[in-house]
Parts: structure tokens; C-alpha cells; sequence
């Protein structure tokens, strides 16, 4: 059986990945769409709209018990991963040290240490051809004062993600990091609570549709990152070309003129 497993499938980005793999031909001859998520209600109401069959797993991934019943699911079944995307995530804005301690060591716990944890137990169950989808973000392009936790997750996962493709390239597994830069979805009814983005990074926010339409076209073309838009590919070229002390320097001013 081939099955696509996609974390973080109750809402946003992962919701979208499975509306929008559920149509496309080159998942048509997948078997099961796993939906990974917190909320029962919200998977069985995506499972309901997709024309895939669908198996929901209500499930908190930090909890390693947690993982270990996703991974004996796949062994009981004999299933073959064909893709697994990495969705499940949140930030919070804010200066570090007036934070909340628990939720700035929870990013780590779920945008770092699950997403290795999920990504190492899923790998003996794919193939050749298979594929690894990895949300990461623009914030991984350079540190981000008020975002700091947040984008040094994300830098992780970029930096994982390459070495990791690097590494599974002989087996003919691919790896694609996806790299958006602000997206319309609940991920702000969270980060923003103690804290609010730039203006010019909403100016440039664009649809969660044209992000994983991006993505999966970058992922089923081999590419190690997905990009999407004019605007944040130049981030990502001045935060190359540039000292990072550099740029923090011009958001502090244009935080200031915010102010």
C-alpha cells in the first residue's frame, strides 16, 4: 500500500498540501492520505472532502508514544511512504526574554526535534522515488529580532533538510525544503499574541494555494528548495549577499519608522 503521510493536516499549509495532492496526477495511484494533527474534528473533516481514502491520526508529535504508534502503523500495514510532508509547526513574536518559556522551548520540541524524529522513523518505509516535503520558511535566510526562536527553528530545518537530501540522493529520495516568506493562514492568530510582524513582511503575504502549488511542482521536479515569489527570492539573495548585522540594522530602522 502507498500511502502520503502530511503533519500539521488539521489547517493552513498542510490542509492545503492534502486538497491539493488529493487532485493532482502524480498522486493519483496513492492508496491512503495519513492526516497527522491535534484536532479530531478538523482531520475528519478534511478526510470527508478528499476523494483519496484517508486515515486520520489524532496525535500530539512531540510525544514520542506518539510517534511510536504512527511508525507501528505503517509496520502492521506493510505501507510504503511515498511522501511525507512536514507541516506541523507555530512561532511566536516577541522579545525572547519577555516570552513565555515553555512556548519558546516548544518550537524547538516541534519544529526541530519532532520533525527529525518523524522524518528518521519514516525513512526505512520509503522507495525509490519517494519524496520528503519540509516546511521551513524565509526566516531561515537570516536571524530575526522579536522572531528569534522561530527563525533559528527554520534555519535548522533548511540546514537538515539539504544535508539530508544530500545524503538520500543515491536511494533516490528527494528532499525539498519550502521556503515562503508570510502566508495567509492561522499561523499569525498565534505568533502575533505578543507580538506583531513588519507592515512590508504583510505586504507581501500571498495564499497558502500558490505556496504548495509552488512546492509540490519544485518537490516532483528534484529541487532541494521552493521559493516562492519575487520578493522573498530577493530576501533570499541580500541575506546571501549581505552581513546579517547588516539587515538586522535596517529592520531595527524600519521597526522604528513602524513606531
Amino acid at each position: 500500500m502507498n500511502i502520503v503521510i502530511i503533519t500539521g493536516a488539521s489547517s493552513g499549509i498542510g490542509k492545503e498540501f492534502a486538497r491539493q495532492m488529493d487532485t493532482h496526477p502524480a498522486f493519483a495511484r496513492i492508496d491512503q492520505f495519513w492526516l497527522v494533527a491535534r484536532s479530531k474534528e478538523k482531520l475528519t473533516e478534511l478526510a470527508n472532502s478528499l476523494q483519496h481514502d484517508c486515515r486520520v491520526f489524532t496525535m500530539d508529535i512531540t510525544n514520542v508514544l506518539q510517534q511510536e504508534r504512527l511508525e507501528n502503523a505503517i509496520k502492521k500495514d506493510n505501507a510504503k511512504v511515498r511522501v511525507l510532508v512536514n507541516c506541523a509547526g507555530y512561532g511566536i513574536m516577541g522579545a525572547f526574554a519577555e516570552q513565555d518559556r515553555r512556548e519558546e522551548t516548544g518550537m524547538i520540541r516541534l519544529n526541530c526535534e519532532a520533525l527529525t524524529s518523524i522524518t528518521h522513523r519514516i525513512i526505512p518505509y520509503m522507495k525509490k522515488g519517494s519524496r520528503i516535503i519540509q516546511m521551513a520558511s524565509c526566516a531561515a535566510f537570516l536571524p530575526q529580532k522579536n522572531f528569534a526562536v522561530y527563525a533559528a527553528t527554520k534555519a535548522y530545518v533548511l540546514f537538515f533538510s539539504e544535508a539530508l537530501g544530500a545524503e538520500l540522493k543515491d536511494r533516490k529520495i528527494y528532499v525539498t525544503s519550502v521556503c515562503p516568506g508570510p502566508v495567509d493562514t492561522p499561523f499569525f492568530d498565534i505568533a502575533e499574541k505578543t507580538g506583531s510582524t513588519l507592515k512590508v513582511k504583510k505586504m507581501v503575504m500571498v495564499s497558502a494555494g500558490k505556496v504548495v502549488a509552488r512546492a509540490l511542482k519544485d518537490s516532483l521536479g528534484r529541487r532541494q528548495k521552493s521559493v516562492y515569489s519575487l520578493p522573498i527570492r530577493g530576501m533570499e539573495l541580500l541575506a546571501k549577499m549581505l552581513p546579517h548585522s547588516l539587515l538586522l540594522t535596517c529592520m531595527r530602522v524600519m521597526e522604528g519608522r513602524k513606531a
